[in-house]
C-alpha cells in the first residue's frame, strides 16, 4: 500500500528523530578528546562530503548555482547552521543540560506562533493537543534537573525562537531544490564558519585527538549531521513544522534509551512515567482528519 503524503512526512520526522536522539550521547562521547566546537566543525565537514558524494551521483551539481534557491538556502544555513548551534554551545556553558532541554521545548511554542498564527498555517485541534501531550511528556523527564534560572537559559531561548525562521526558509527552499543540496551548503558553511570561530578563540586542535574521536565524528556526520537532517527536511516538505516539531518532543525519552544501552545510565522513575504522554502526543499528532471522521462514525 503507497503511503500517503502526510503519512510519508511523519515517517520522515520520526525516523530523523530517532537518529537525532542519539546525537548528545555519541557528542559526549567525542568530547573526551575534542572541544565542542572542533567536533562540531569537524562533523559538519564530514557530513559536507556526503551531500556532495550522494550530489555527484545524481547529478545534481547545478542546483548548487541555483539563483532563484540561494537567498533561502542561504537563510536557513546561518540560521540554523550556523546561529542557532552556536547559541546552544555557548547557552550550555552557562546553564544545566537539563534546563537546556526544557527550555528548548519552547521551539514548539514559537513554531505555532510563527506558522499558525503569523503565517495562517491550519493546525488541526487534535494536533495541539498531541504537542501539549508531548510537551508534559519532556516537561516530566526533565522537571527533577530544572533547578534554577540560568543566564545560558537566554541563549537557549533565544536559539529556540529562531529555529522556526530557518525552518521557513528550509521548506521554501526544498520546493526548489532537493534535500542534499540544501544541507551541502549548510554543512559547508557552518563547518568552515565554526571552524573560524575555533581557530579565533585559539581553540586546540590535535590530529591525534581527531584521529581518537574519528568513529563518532564519522557517525555524527553521516548519520545524525547528515542522514537525520534530510530526513528532516523531506519531512517538513510534507507536514507541517509544528506538527514536525511536536514530534520531535519524543527526542527526549529515544536519548535516555541511547543513554542506557550505551553510557549504562539507568532511567529514572520520572523518566519512565513520562513514556505514556508522549506515546498519547505521537498518536494524535498521527492521526489524520478522514481518520477522525471514520472513528467518530462507529
Amino acid at each position: 500500500m503507497q503511503l500517503n503524503r502526510e503519512r510519508q512526512g511523519e515517517l520522515y520526522i520520526l525516523g530523523s528523530v530517532t537518529l537525532w536522539g542519539l546525537f548528545p550521547v555519541i557528542t559526549v562521547l567525542s568530547y573526551n578528546t575534542l572541544s565542542p566546537l572542533i567536533s562540531l566543525s569537524c562533523s559538519s565537514i564530514f557530513a559536507a562530503l556526503v551531500f556532495a558524494a550522494i550530489i555527484t551521483k545524481k547529478k545534481k551539481w547545478n542546483e548548487v548555482g541555483n539563483r532563484a534557491a540561494l537567498k533561502n538556502v542561504l537563510a536557513t544555513s546561518v540560521l540554523n547552521g550556523i546561529i542557532y548551534y552556536l547559541l546552544i554551545f555557548f547557552g550550555l556553558q552557562f546553564t544545566t543540560p537539563g534546563n537546556a532541554s526544557i527550555v528548548a521545548l519552547t521551539e514548539i511554542f514559537f513554531s505555532f506562533l510563527f506558522f499558525h498564527v503569523f503565517q495562517k498555517e491550519h493546525i488541526p485541534v487534535y494536533h495541539i493537543l498531541g504537542a501539549l501531550f508531548m510537551i508534559v511528556g519532556a516537561l516530566i523527564v526533565l522537571a527533577p534537573n530544572l533547578k534554577s534560572f540560568h543566564p545560558g537559559d537566554m541563549l537557549i531561548l533565544l536559539a529556540s525562537s529562531i529555529a522556526p525562521f530557518g525552518n521557513f526558509f528550509a521548506q521554501k527552499a526544498r520546493k526548489q531544490v532537493t534535500s542534499e543540496t540544501i544541507m551541502l551548503v549548510r554543512s559547508t558553511l557552518s563547518g568552515a564558519v565554526i571552524l573560524f570561530l575555533a581557530l579565533l578563540f585559539h581553540t586546540q586542535i590535535s590530529t591525534m585527538a581527531i584521529q581518537n574521536s574519528l568513529f563518532f565524528l564519522l557517525i555524527n556526520g553521516l548519520l545524525l549531521l547528515g542522514l537525520s537532517k534530510i530526513l528532516w527536511l523531506d519531512g517538513i516538505h510534507r507536514i507541517s513544522v509544528m506538527k514536525a516539531n511536536s514530534l520531535g518532543s519524543i527526542s527526549p525519552v529515544l536519548t535516555l534509551f541511547f543513554a542506557w544501552l550505551i553510557l549504562k545510565q539507568i532511567p529514572t522513575l520520572y523518566q519512565l512515567l513520562a513514556i505514556f504522554p508522549i506515546l498519547v502526543g505521537v498518536i494524535l499528532l498521527s492521526k489524520q482528519k478522514n481518520q477522525l471522521l471514520e472513528e467518530a462514525k462507529k
